[in-house]
């Protein structure tokens, strides 16, 4: 590792300034090459490491987990690695073409998506040499595009079981939800029946929502149906109650900024991260129950007392507002995943107290009572 280390420092010291052209084009081929090679080496040592339970030695249940809280990844580059690791094992062809430098990761983990360890098993039924198949995918990888490759293992995959057994239709449900600077993206995949019940249920917001002058388009009428869609389900009080409490927003605003009348940009903070201006949060204030948190010279909440076992609602929003999600190393579970953990047990004098207490999710909530320290 450190002759590698060292090469890595070798080539970032190299001088660029005077490079142009075919000089860099041909500097960066091989490059790239080298990037392959690392990536289908991390996939290899993961999948290793998923074999032999490595995680747990830091009290984590998977290798996503790991990777994103001890190698700081995003959880889409976590789950690639993961992913190619598995795809790699079963395809030895393709994770030798990918060690050689000539498959990305990423063309490996399409493979995976398609040539499932089920399907490959029913391709192997019906008479198939998988060495071929191995053999055949791995040079489609190395020569063609990603798009090309992925057009080819589709009808590959498509041809073992054309009239199987009907889909369960959940199975193929996705629906994703990123945080950005802005606000959220979101996207994902529903089959026609679910689709039609979310289409439907929009639609119908949609239509009951026509104000004369209206010059929204039509994805704007959409996304406000959405938001209302949830704004009513919230105000219904009927969604499960999450770690004691009710589903709700939760806006942190120091109190200066609300009475404030400036808009006071990034002067507040939603529960899952987002940052809002000083006038937002006095429009969500509007409409709402507000709960004060006095912070100490540190910016800490102070103690809000309480002595009893059981922590109170006023204590667990403190404890929510300082940690802000599970506190183990490399977890990061949200606030309404966690139980407040007192550090010192109760039953050894601990109290109930914000400097006694931290978030930890279920899981890490059982390691911690198991011999783990926070």
């Amino acid at each position: 590792m450190s002759e590698l280390r060292s090469a890595l420092d070798a080539l970032g010291a190299e001088d660029l300034t005077s490079s142009f052209g075919g000089q860099l084009l041909d500097r960066l081929t091989p490059l790239l090459q080298a990037h392959n090679q690392l990536a289908a080496e991390i996939a290899r040592t993961v999948r290793k490491c998923e074999l032999t339970q490595a995680p747990e030695r830091d009290g984590l249940r998977s290798m996503q987990s790991w990777l994103i809280g001890h190698g700081l990844l995003s959880k889409g580059d976590a789950e690639r690695f993961v992913r190619a690791g598995r795809v790699g094992e079963r395809m030895p062809a393709v994770a030798a073409a990918a060690s050689e430098g000539s498959v990305t990761a990423a063309k490996v983990v399409e493979i995976g998506r398609k040539l499932t360890a089920s399907r490959l098993a029913s391709a192997a039924a019906q008479g198939h040499d998988l060495g071929e198949v191995d053999a055949a995918v791995a040079l489609v990888a190395a020569t063609q595009t990603h798009e090309k490759l992925a057009e080819f293992v589709a009808t590959y995959a498509a041809g073992v079981d054309p009239d199987g057994p009907e889909p369960d239709p959940t199975e193929g449900r996705r629906f994703w939800l990123t945080r950005t600077e802005h606000g959220w993206d979101f996207g994902g995949h529903l089959d026609p029946v679910g689709g039609e019940k979310v289409a439907t249920a929009v639609e119908s917001l949609v239509q009951a929502d026509r104000p004369k002058g209206d010059d929204r388009t039509r994805s704007q009428q959409n996304a406000d149906a959405l938001v209302q869609l949830a704004d009513n389900q919230l105000a219904s009080g009927n969604l499960p109650v999450l770690r004691t409490v009710k589903p709700h927003v939760v806006v942190t605003v120091d109190v200066e900024d609300l009475v404030d009348p400036s808009t006071g940009e990034g002067a507040a903070r939603t529960g899952f991260g987002s940052t809002l201006s000083a006038a937002r949060a006095r429009w969500v204030a509007c409409d709402s129950t507000v709960t004060r948190i006095v912070l100490g010279p540190d910016g800490l909440p102070l103690d809000v007392g309480r002595t009893h076992r059981v922590v109170p609602p006023h204590l667990r929003r403190a404890v929510e507002h300082r940690d802000g999600h599970c506190v183990f190393a490399g977890c990061g579970a949200p606030t309404h995943w966690c139980d407040v953990h007192h550090l010192v047990e109760w039953i050894n004098d601990g109290a109930t107290s914000l400097d006694n207490s931290a978030l930890l999710c279920e899981r890490h909530h059982t390691k911690v009572h198991h011999g783990f320290r926070v």
